[in-house]
């Protein structure tokens, strides 16, 4: 349930002001129909997710306790810092959605901008950080679309209402501790 928890959390803060929310809100500035945008992020979030839970789980495997610590701690502070740094939206072209439609446009987008992206690399660390594969990939899920679904719900209302800098600050306090309690082996983490 920790591994679960912590997973939702860090993500969903880390994801505010992310480049993939702003593209949850172009996104739904553009085509005005959040279900299909919504299935979109979800497919994407959870193919990607799957992923790097699965790298993160097969790191671990292949690394003995200790450099495993070292390389946890060491990627949690960096992630702390990382956070601090506001994202930016890539140009996006403006045809692929009669290509693929509203799903897939949304589907494809989601998926090229979180590979390597930080929620991503958080993906990773959770799930070598935690033996609870399943629960950091629905956690990081859960997190993306609690980040993204009032995005593209409610638009650039949310944005103007929500201190960006702050949730920043408090996303990258939770991996700066998340970072110094592996590399000072607190509580057995791994």
């Amino acid at each position: 349930m920790e591994a679960f928890l912590v997973s939702t959390g860090v993500v969903a803060l880390a994801e505010m002001g992310d480049k993939t929310q702003l593209l949850s809100l172009m996104l739904a500035a553009r085509f005005r129909r959040p279900l299909p945008i919504i299935l979109g992020i979800l497919v994407a979030t959870l193919v990607n997710h799957a992923f790097a839970g699965a790298i993160g789980a097969w790191v671990t495997q292949r690394l003995g306790p200790d450099v495993m610590r070292w390389v946890l701690g060491l990627s949690f502070l960096v992630m702390a810092v990382w956070t601090l740094i506001p994202d930016k939206l890539d140009a996006q072209g403006g045809q692929e959605h009669r290509l693929f439609g509203v799903f897939g446009t949304t589907a494809v987008a989601f998926f090229l901008a979180e590979m390597g992206d930080k929620t991503q690399v958080a993906t990773v660390a959770l799930a070598a950080q935690y033996a609870a594969f399943g629960a950091v990939v629905v956690g990081t899920t859960l997190g993306m679309m609690l980040a993204n679904v009032p995005a593209v719900l409610l638009g650039e209302r949310v944005t103007r209402k929500v201190p960006i800098g702050a949730i920043h600050a408090v996303a990258a306090a939770i991996f700066l501790v998340l970072g110094l309690m592996a590399l000072f082996d607190v509580g057995n983490l791994i």
